[in-house]
């Protein structure tokens, strides 16, 4: 050891023997660090960590460990860091809400997961984002509020930083403090300083302490140095560490390369570490088979391990000494691309130690000495801002450290530069430690943001380097810490004041694109002749994005726009850069042959210039600051620059596809024009005139651009500047290049750019679209429409037609070398639309306000009809959807239309005045659109005017100012009147030569008027004159050619404009239009016989229809009584009675052929026992609504979003679990369900067999239904099922006229006369309930039976229902609480008409609870194929009967009938000889009613009287359970009395009842004298009220007319009246009155009281939910279920927030989705929803997928997402939350959720969507 100590320098060892531990605790701190990686063999353990914090906390605090920590803990626990310790400990108000202190702004950074909200009306821009707590403490109601989740911590809150916020928000915490000084004034001095490259950062010494920080605390100055001397030692620790860390991940090439890797390590030792970094290419499951092949690591390490990589960004997977193999492993891993690399484990040891430093640091941000928060932050930011001090370490043996050489770029670097410089040499957990380290210094105060913004701004080239060519894991980069300083305007104005930033980022934009890399960095000086490469791979790289953005961040702040506007260099720079990419990627057109090749260079062309073209918007509004002689300025340099690349004066322009522009003289009409000649179809033309643009947005200023302002500076008018900045030819020049993008697109658009195949399409549809097209498309237009006022606009007009290849078309040629038939209307079209476009379009050439711009673009995108807000948005340019008063003005301008019905998306519409403002030639309209709109605004105006055929009168331009006031003058021009004038004449001369109108020829005319139509809105006079007078083809002038077409029979649709028109020329020149509308007078009577045939036409059609109303009449008449007369008839013969027809053969279902109804059998955990624990339940009994069956309450507001949802969110306060219904609470059974479609058994066979062949065929698909659980999909509807059910029709049996007494005494009699029956006693369970073995599903008697050959076809139904059942019943013993027979006896498994028939029947129940069923009772709400269903499964219980005893005369219905009887009247259950040892009020009452429907339904009636009083006494023993629980916190509210008609003495029921067991009297006394009646007997009513309903719909679907609804009974009686009175029940109240039925109770009470005196069963009995069922509670605005989601959404498995949380509706328990954490390793790796689902809905599962904001519905091992229930404030899904709007819980498809499951249609939901979709790669991937 003393060997290796002497290569340590000796400031390290005092003295020279290392046992001596040095003894004050910063040497202490030296040599841990130094001697740690050898002592400890190179392996890093959590212990090593706990040490390493130790060391650096006593060498941080020293002496004083007592002010960080309270007196009892003078050192910190092990493994614990100081700020968790002292906000447990609640130190110096640790842990708790931060004080309040004016002009402090908040700072809190977030943590990963965490909400943010953004306010779109209060933010300066997007970075400025408010935490969950400063959001709902401000009001921003009404604003427009994004909320995101954070997906790193890292960033900051800005609330309290006036720079961040257009107005205070006023946020009760931070408020502002008195005297706050400007920040932007005084960090800038002033804006007319000229910018100077200073690279002269800011050190700590200038950096005042924080002021007015009223929580200083007095310390030992001593200390502060301490603190001082300990940061500077751990961050020059970092540092040293980091200069031997390579840049990137590689592997070496051979041994001897790997050991001459720059190392730290004095002994060079051969230890080596193999590291794996992490990615976002690869999966967990790739990494860990890497893994477990090429180490010797078990598969769960490797699984920890790959979790590891994913967590902390790198991991270490092996160490040893082996060097060939490591380098094997390492060539192995980096053939696939995962990054890797092997270093000595030395340095891997400290850059470990490396990592523990900065989880100190950081954890020092968030600490306090005393109260005082600061100044561990300032001691920080001190040290980061001094100079490092280097260690002089540097071994003679060692290759150096890879120390970047960064004087060049900063002269005197601190360690935040090295830091910032190292930053792509660590991985994701330091990165983003450290990052946040910097948010936290930086909310110190503004100096230190100066301060860092200043340091980071001079490293900022090399940062973008390493982020462009190095870095792998691009979104922890530090590049994007420019996203928190170059937004404040501030910070932004000080770096480009005195770091030139905008003029280096310009450079690297250049550099990187021109391709000058080398070293993995890019060049700084710039070459001009460098040539741009669209195939290299700058232009592939997707990250140049960002370094655009932050241009225009830096560029967007106000005073950095002053600086632009006041400082030419700035644009003169600029101009550079655009002229880079000035016509970059031409196009050529394939004329013969298609191109060989289709490239799709053009994509990220496309993406470098219009991220290029957002910039130069942001470049063009600087200009609103300059005066005059600035923007003049601007222009100039940049009109010349364009001007030499036009030219080709510079080199910028491929000589061999462009040439120097040359000029050729054109005559059209009479004048002779010097235009440039150029061929769109033979030249190369590129869609990207990065120059144009910028010229464009300069031009945009027409204010200071306007006559007066522009005399200040001695110039005329615009024309006058561009002729002293060029001449004509030069303007014409530039322009050109506009109108051959123009050109190219009508042609692309007429389909003569074919050959060239999908780019160009491609190319032009990002250049016309509709939210990119501002950057492009409208900045080209408007640069030939500048050129109108310029020039004389006759040229301009000619030069159009010349590039468009038209000028002989409107010479009067009406045949075209290349342009053919379509094609050339087409081109036409398109030439007028263009000139249409540059002579109305005025929102550039009148500077429109762009809240009125915005306001025109809505109008006109919804005029075509209403749609949603995404939609809307598509059609709206990018730039006025992110403006503040986008939706303030879409509220003005149309209605929202609230989503009703649970697919509804809200909807926007147009309010009918905006109407008004739409113009049909808008455009952005393409002619489709066009058409649509003009039809809407001709209807209106119909309705408005009540003529048949209005005109719409285009709007006058009313330009009053500014350089275009001239434009209209353009509508003078003689080249316009003859392009009008041939439009109209070559439409006529075509239609006579071929007979009809050319294809767009409609169009065209539309078109032409439209233009003669503006030209007489604004200069009537001189247009109307010229077209008198002007003459062209055979001497014909305008005039003659519309009053030609006036009364064309062909062109009527155009007369009344032509009218409209003729009329306004007659105002000018009256005596022309006289002359030449010869037709006029001769036609006056003309109208007349039009008029009276329309009249003739009207009375026709009146008589036919007449005629028609009374021949309905008639035939209704006939109907009917051909309706009364088949009444009379005789009744057809049963088996002929048709059901339907089936739905396979299409034939009609008569009983001569066999056939059942389609069904499914699911096991259900749907119902729900009342939970004794909760009193919450029984509150909710006593505000129950006396009748189920009318709608409760709760009806959803029709506004939405729901206006007071915060404040219910708010009340609601998160209660856990959602405030669903604890799953511990269920009850299982078998639940069936019908679709109601019918099948022939035969038809059923052959379905069955082609489902078999669909597996067959198809074996790879994941299918809807399951053959191994004999699932079947229905052909019609596609629900599930696996049972075909009998059909029957309902008995005919009416109301028995027995008295109950009567048929009591009868029955007794008729059982006392019948013999013993041996054989049906052995059918009844051993144990003395009376329940029948037959009726099992397990019955092993059943199988033997079941190969019948009579009634063969009702086996086979009876087959599916026994299979379904049984199956389910082996699988769910655990489940069932019955006391049931040993396996191996008779009877084993569900008992079938208690848990499957009775089952189903409940949850029919369950569902409509709540719902109205009109003016009847509960029966009425069921539909045919429900009670179908019923009577199907009743069916099947009397067969298992019969079959059973099968030699009986009546099928055993008789015996089965006796033994019910039996088991009902007490008298037989107490005798010992029979067998009915189970008291009766321990089984179900509503069991024995379902088996006597089934055997024997002409006694139900009665029975039904004796089960609703077992009922009763059965319920009034389960309250005494329930309520003697509750009585331990009796917070029950109080009622009063109403029932006292139906129950009578609830006190003297109630002690009759329990009087038998003396205990049990005792608990009821009690419990009685708590509760007291009133409470009782309205838990005594909701109890029983289910049994009652039940009851009505079983009686309902067995003999319906028996139980007919009661009609004498009134609306409002409550229903418990209503169903007893249906099902002819006396109530209790009668009670004294039925001596029968006195016997029968008491009888049961004593069987009951006894057994439970003596106790030898379990005599619990347990109560029924008898309230509406509810799903899970969850918050009304979506973003509050991440307000609380540590303490809400927290897996109980392991115990963490999940990273992807499902809340299962059902029970509210949150789960883990798709992660590896909570998957059963047991049941193949199935995720925790999976898992849960078994222990909560059983088969099924339903749960809220938090982050995908969507469902997920599961099903045995399918499933299915759908869409979420919540919707953003327009109304709209927002799957993921990408688009972040708030979302509220839509009403009804919520409902729509609780009806789905609650109908258990879930199975059906996934069935039908894997129907839908064949895929192959299971259901999660859709």
């Amino acid at each position: 050891m003393s060997g290796f100590t002497s290569f340590f320098p000796t400031k390290f060892l005092p003295s020279m023997n290392p046992r001596d531990r040095p003894s004050d605790p910063l040497s202490r701190l030296r040599f841990a660090l130094e001697t740690m990686p050898g002592s400890r063999k190179y392996v890093f353990t959590p212990a090593t960590r706990a040490e390493i914090l130790s060391e650096l906390y006593d060498a941080f605090w020293g002496p004083y460990s007592h002010l960080f920590l309270p007196l009892s803990n003078s050192s910190l626990p092990m493994h614990a860091t100081l700020s968790d310790v002292q906000s447990e400990l609640s130190f110096a108000g640790a842990g708790s809400e931060e004080p309040i202190i004016p002009g402090r702004p908040c700072g809190h950074i977030f943590s990963k997961g965490e909400s943010c909200f953004r306010c779109k009306d209060c933010a300066l821009d997007d970075s400025c984002v408010l935490c969950s707590r400063c959001f709902h403490a401000s009001d921003h109601s009404d604003h427009n509020v994004s909320f995101f989740i954070a997906q790193q911590s890292g960033g900051c809150c800005d609330c309290g930083d006036a720079e961040a916020w257009r107005a205070a928000i006023g946020c009760p915490f931070h408020p502002p403090s008195e005297n706050a000084p400007d920040p932007v004034e005084s960090s800038q001095g002033t804006s007319q300083a000229t910018p100077k490259v200073t690279t002269r950062s800011i050190l700590e010494t200038e950096i005042p302490p924080v002021q007015n920080y009223p929580y200083r605390v007095s310390f030992p100055p001593e200390l502060r140095e301490i603190m001082g001397r300990t940061v500077a030692y751990a961050l020059d620790f970092l540092l040293d560490t980091l200069d031997y860390s390579p840049d990137e991940p590689s592997v070496p090439a051979d041994e001897a390369e790997l050991r001459l890797q720059p190392t730290a390590d004095p002994m060079q030792k051969d230890q080596y570490c193999i590291v794996l970094w992490n990615d976002d290419k690869h999966s967990f499951s790739e990494v860990i088979e890497l893994i477990c092949e090429t180490t010797t690591r078990t598969r769960d390490e490797a699984h920890a391990l790959a979790h590891s990589i994913d967590e902390l960004g790198r991991e270490i997977i092996d160490m040893n000494t082996n060097v060939t193999r490591l380098l094997e492993v390492a060539q192995i891993i980096s053939k696939i691309e995962l990054g890797i690399t092997i270093r000595r484990a030395y340095d891997t040891f400290r850059e470990q130690v490396a990592v523990v430093i900065i989880e100190w640091l950081l954890d020092l941000t968030r600490s306090r000495l005393g109260a005082d928060t600061l100044i561990i932050k300032e001691v920080i930011a001190a040290e980061l801002l001094s100079t490092r001090k280097r260690e002089n370490t540097h071994f003679i043996f060692n290759a150096g450290p890879q120390v970047p050489d960064i004087a060049a770029d900063v002269s005197n670097p601190c360690r935040i530069d090295w830091l910032f410089l190292y930053h792509t040499r660590l991985w994701k957990k330091p990165r983003i430690s450290l990052k946040e380290i910097y948010a936290s210094v930086l909310t110190l105060s503004h100096a230190h943001k100066i301060a860092i913004a200043g340091h980071f701004a001079s490293v900022y080239h090399r940062v973008v380097d390493a982020y462009l060519l190095v870095d792998r894991e691009a979104e922890t980069s530090i590049k994007y810490f420019a996203l928190q300083l170059f937004t404040v305007p501030s910070v932004a104005s000080h770096i480009v004041l005195h770091h030139d930033l905008v003029t280096r980022l310009l450079d690297i934009i250049i550099n990187f694109f021109t391709n000058q890399i080398a070293d993995k960095r890019i060049q700084s000086g710039t070459a001009s002749t460098s040539e741009l490469d669209v195939e290299s791979a700058p232009f592939k790289s997707k990250r140049f994005m960002p370094v655009f953005s932050d241009l225009r961040y830096l560029c967007h702040n106000e005073p950095v726009q002053q600086l632009i506007a006041r400082h030419n260099t700035y644009i003169r720079k600029f101009a550079k850069v655009c002229q880079l990419f000035m016509c970059v990627n031409p196009n050529k057109r394939a004329a013969r042959d298609h191109v060989e090749y289709e490239t799709d260079a053009w994509i990220s062309v496309f993406n470098v210039t219009l991220s290029l073209s957002r910039v130069i918007k942001v470049y063009g509004e600087a200009f609103s600051w300059a005066s005059p002689a600035q923007l003049i300025g601007a222009i100039t340099i940049v009109m010349r620059e364009t001007l030499a690349v036009c030219t080709l004066g510079t080199d910028r322009l491929d000589k061999n596809k462009f040439s120097v522009p040359a000029f050729h003289e054109v005559t059209f009409g009479d004048v002779g024009y010097q235009i440039v000649d150029f061929d769109v179809l033979e030249g190369w033309v590129s869609f990207h005139h990065s120059l144009h643009w910028l010229l464009a947005e300069l031009l945009k200023h027409v204010d200071t651009l306007a006559e007066e302002s522009l005399m200040q500076v001695g110039v005329a008018s615009v024309r006058d500047l561009f002729m002293k900045i060029s001449n004509e030819q030069s303007v014409l020049t530039v322009i050109d290049f506009p109108l051959r993008v123009l050109a190219m697109i009508a042609q692309i658009r007429a389909g003569l750019w074919v050959r060239n195949g999908f780019p160009i399409r491609g190319q032009l549809l990002h250049y016309r679209d509709f939210m990119l097209r501002e950057l492009c498309y409208d900045q080209d237009l408007y640069i030939v429409q500048t050129s109108l006022i310029i020039l004389d606009p006759n040229t301009v007009i000619v030069s159009v037609l010349d590039r468009f290849g038209l000028l002989d078309f409107f010479r009067g040629a009406v045949v075209h070398p290349t342009y053919e038939g379509a094609a050339l209307s087409s081109m036409i079209e398109e030439v007028l639309y263009v000139l249409i476009t540059l002579l109305s379009e005025k929102s550039n050439a009148s500077k429109m306000p762009l809240p009125v711009a915005v306001r025109r673009e809505i109008v006109h995108a919804l005029a075509m009809g209403p749609c949603s807000f995404t939609d809307l948005v598509k059609r709206v340019a990018e730039r006025m959807v992110d403006d503040i008063c986008f939706e303030r003005v879409l509220k003005e301008v149309s209605h929202f239309r609230v989503p009703e019905a649970t697919t509804d998306t809200g909807v926007y519409e147009l309010k009918d005045e905006a109407y008004d403002e739409v113009n049909p030639f808008f455009y952005h309209y393409t002619r489709n659109k066009r058409e649509e709109v003009e039809a809407v605004l001709k209807a209106r105006l119909r309705k408005k005017t009540g003529l048949a055929d209005p005109v719409i009168v285009p709007k006058p331009l009313d330009i009053d100012n500014g350089p275009f006031s001239i434009l209209s003058s353009a509508l003078e021009s003689e080249a316009l009147l003859q392009v009008i004038f041939f439009s109209i004449y070559n439409i006529l001369v075509l239609k006579e030569s071929t007979g009809s109108a050319p294809p767009s020829g409609e169009a065209i005319l539309d078109q032409a008027f439209h233009l003669i139509m503006l030209a007489l809105v604004e200069r009537a006079s001189v247009f109307s004159y010229l077209s008198a007078v002007k003459g062209f083809e055979d001497g014909k002038n305008l005039i003659d050619i519309i009053c030609a077409l006036e009364h064309e029979e062909d062109f009527k649709t155009y007369k009344a404009r032509v009218e409209w028109i003729l009329e306004q020329i007659s105002k000018v020149v009256p005596e022309e239009v006289q002359a030449r509308r010869k037709v006029v007078d001769a036609d006056v009577a003309i109208p007349d016989p039009e008029s009276a045939k329309k009249k003739a036409a009207k009375a026709r059609q009146e008589a036919i229809m007449a005629q028609m109303k009374a021949q309905q009449a008639s035939f209704a008449i006939n109907f009917d009584e051909d309706d009364e007369e088949s009444e009379e008839m005789e009744e057809t013969p049963e088996e002929l009675l048709s059901y339907g027809t089936c739905i396979v053969c299409q034939e009609d279902l008569t009983m001569a052929r066999a056939f059942g109804t389609l069904g499914l059998l699911q096991p259900s955990r749907l119902l729900r026992n009342h939970p004794d624990s909760h009193s919450q339940y029984l509150n909710e009994i006593m505000q129950m609504s006396p009748s189920l069956d009318r709608p409760i309450g709760e009806t959803s507001t029709s506004s939405f979003p729901p206006p007071e949802a915060q404040i219910l969110d708010a009340a609601a306060a998160m209660a856990p679990n959602f405030d669903a219904f604890p799953l511990q609470h269920t009850r299982f059974g078998l639940h069936s369900s019908v679709c109601g479609h019918m099948m022939h058994l035969d038809c059923f066979q052959v379905y069955s067999t082609s489902i078999r062949h669909r597996h067959r065929s198809h074996a790879t698909r994941n299918h809807p239904e399951k053959i191994l659980r004999k699932e079947f999909i229905c052909p019609l509807c596609k629900s599930l099922g696996n049972v075909v059910l009998p059909v029957s029709r309902p008995s005919t049996l009416t109301m028995s006229s027995v008295p109950f007494p009567d048929w009591i005494r009868a029955s007794g009699i008729s059982i006392l006369k019948s013999k013993p029956d041996a054989v049906m006693d052995a059918l009844q369970f051993r144990n003395g309930t009376g329940e029948f073995v037959f009726w099992s599903a397990q019955d092993q008697g059943y199988s033997s039976s079941a190969r019948r050959t009579e009634g063969a076809d009702m086996s086979k139904m009876l087959d599916t229902v026994m299979n379904a059942s049984k199956v389910i019943s082996q699988q769910t013993r655990h489940l069932r609480e019955r006391a049931e027979p040993e396996p191996g006896e008779r009877g084993v498994g569900i008992y079938l008409p208690e848990e499957l028939v009775g089952y189903t029947i409940a949850s029919l129940e369950v569902a409509i609870r709540g719902s109205d069923s009109g003016q009847g009772i509960v029966a009425d709400s069921l539909t045919e194929p429900q009670s179908r269903m019923v009577r199907g499964l009743l069916t099947c219980l009397a067969r298992l009967g019969a079959m059973e005893l099968e030699g009986r005369p009546d099928g055993g219905r008789e015996s089965i009938k006796q033994a019910i009887i039996k088991r009902l009247l007490p008298e037989w259950s107490r005798t010992s000889l029979t067998s009915y040892s189970y008291p009766l009020l321990l089984r179900d009452p509503f069991a024995v009613l379902v088996e006597t429907a089934a055997v024997a339904p002409e006694m139900l009636q009665h029975v039904l009287i004796l089960t609703y009083y077992a009922c009763l006494a059965r319920t009034v023993v389960g309250m005494v359970y329930v309520l003697n629980k509750a009585r331990q916190n009796p917070t029950v509210q109080p009622v009063s009395r109403n029932h006292v008609d139906l129950f009578g003495d609830v006190r003297m029921f109630f002690m009759s009842v329990v009087r038998h067991s003396p205990v049990f009297e005792h608990t009821a006394t009690l419990v009685f004298e708590t509760f007291g009646e009133a409470r009782i007997e309205r838990l005594l009513y909701a109890f029983t009220l289910p049994f009652l309903r039940r009851a009505a719909i079983l009686c309902r679907a067995v003999i319906p007319l028996a139980f007919p609804t009661p009609t004498t009974v009134t609306a409002g009686t409550n229903e418990y009246k209503r169903l007893l009175a249906t099902l002819g029940i006396p109530p209790l109240s009668d009670l004294p009155n039925q001596d029968t039925l006195q016997n029968a109770l008491s009888g049961w009470c004593a069987h009951y009281g006894h057994s439970h005196a003596a106790s030898q069963l379990n005599c619990g009995v347990v109560l029924e939910l008898a309230s509406v069922y509810r799903i899970a509670r969850l918050p009304l605005v979506l973003d509050n279920l991440f307000g609380g989601r540590d303490k809400v959404m927290r897996c109980a498995r392991c115990n963490t927030v999940p990273v992807d949380a499902a809340i299962c509706l059902i029970c509210g328990t949150t789960c883990c989705m798709l992660s590896h954490c909570c998957s059963d390793p047991d049941s193949s790796g199935r995720g925790e929803c999976n898992t849960h689902t078994r222990e909560c809905g059983g088969a099924i599962g339903l749960y809220f997928v938090v982050k995908r904001c969507s469902l997920l519905y599961l099903y045995a091992n399918d499933g299915t997402f759908t869409q979420s229930p919540y919707l953003d404030v327009h109304g709209e899904v927002d799957v993921s939350m990408r688009r972040g709007r708030r979302q509220y819980l839509h009403p009804a498809r919520w409902e729509d959720i609780r009806r789905t499951w609650l109908n258990h249609g879930i199975p059906t939901v996934i069935a039908r969507k894997l129907e839908s979709t064949v895929d192959s790669g299971g259901w999660e991937t859709l």
